[in-house]
């Protein structure tokens, strides 16, 4: 069975993605995702630190069709 996956829904003019449509909760911001991230309620996502901020990404493995989009 395939897991539903998170997908953006709004990004910044410079391409920072700020929301993000989860399936059962609907959209939420990038910090709500980030520490439901951290506190590993998301198999298959991490959070990365660049530039003091905390950015979404799908964990790497052999598929291009889970990347974040």
């Amino acid at each position: 069975m395939s897991r539903k996956k998170i997908t953006v829904t709004r990004e910044t003019d410079s391409g920072l993605n700020t929301h993000f449509n989860v399936p059962g909760q609907g959209e939420i911001t990038r910090g709500r995702l980030a520490d439901q991230i951290e506190r590993g309620q998301h198999d298959g996502y991490h959070v990365r630190r660049v530039h003091g901020r905390r950015i979404i990404a799908s964990n790497p493995d052999e598929s291009e069709g889970n990347n974040l989009g």
